[in-house]
């Protein structure tokens, strides 16, 4: 019987030091609706700066490290290359056709967020052009999300000749 009291103290207070040498992560709860308004937010932003034709705008989507994914483009490694490819394609741009971008679906999980969404093209009369979808993957620095990284698709046929 004194055995097994040794016994079971000794057991005691292992598992005592041992639960108190273990660290619990403390799991973030993410309020996805809070989460999905913050990136549609930035979504909306994102249109308004094109809409306005203003890169500086726009860019302000994606961090100094970002690397974008364009449709039959090489990516674009960083936040100001990015911003100036942006320009060009503002430039270049004689119509008065604007974009909405909506979130479908949202993936958090600590402080990461994967964004899959939907982009319709309009023209100045509100009729659709195009459309397509994208997938942009943020982190959350100093406390909100920003653009690591994005890809972006189109759903109309690829034009023979390319």
């Amino acid at each position: 019987m004194r055995k097994n009291t040794r016994l079971f103290g000794f057991l005691v207070f292992t598992a005592l030091i041992l639960s108190a040498c273990a660290t619990t992560e403390k799991e973030e709860v993410i309020d996805m609706e809070k989460a999905k308004v913050e990136i549609q937010a930035m979504e909306d932003a994102y249109a308004a700066g094109q809409q306005a034709k203003d890169a500086d705008a726009v860019a302000v989507y994606y961090s100094d490290d970002a690397i974008s994914y364009g449709q039959n483009k090489k990516p674009l490694s960083g936040r100001a290359a990015i911003r100036d490819n942006i320009a060009k394609d503002i430039a270049k741009d004689t119509t008065d056709n604007y974009n909405v971008y909506k979130v479908v679906d949202l993936f958090a999980e600590g402080n990461t967020a994967i964004e899959i969404g939907s982009w319709t093209e309009f023209d100045s009369s509100g009729n659709e052009q195009e459309n397509g979808n994208y997938m942009s993957y943020f982190q959350k620095r100093d406390g909100k999300y920003i653009c690591v990284r994005d890809m972006s698709t189109t759903t109309s046929p690829v034009k023979s000749g390319m």
